[in-house]
């Protein structure tokens, strides 16, 4: 495109006649106002799917890649629940030793 001609300007003259002008006759436009900086904000990406960023930047196949996207967060959902059954487990062992301790204490000093 840049090897063809400019297109000829056509302008009418204040007796009403037409005539061809080049551009730098024509009276002098208004200067066109600069672009506005476009502001891109760049995020980094979520946790979840960093591990298939670098899987496909490794070039791991999409098996792989589908692997991670579906296992990642059932992985995730799996130790939350382990963590939460151990969480409960301790509970329930500090409170069942808390109880021997108490019932051990109070019958071995009769006295007191």
């Amino acid at each position: 495109m840049a090897n063809l001609p400019e297109p000829a300007r056509v302008i009418q003259l204040p007796d009403g006649t037409y005539t061809y002008a080049h551009p730098t006759d024509l009276p002098a436009q208004p200067p066109v106002p600069l672009p506005v900086p476009v502001v891109q904000h760049i995020h980094h990406a979520p946790p979840d799917r960093t591990v298939q960023r670098v899987a496909l930047g490794a070039g791991v196949g999409a098996g792989a890649v589908g692997a991670g996207v579906y296992f990642g967060p059932l992985l995730v959902g799996v130790l939350a629940a382990i963590a939460a059954n151990l969480a409960l487990l301790a509970l329930i062992a500090t409170v069942c030793a808390w109880g021997v301790v108490t019932v051990v204490r109070s019958l071995s000093n009769p006295g007191k």
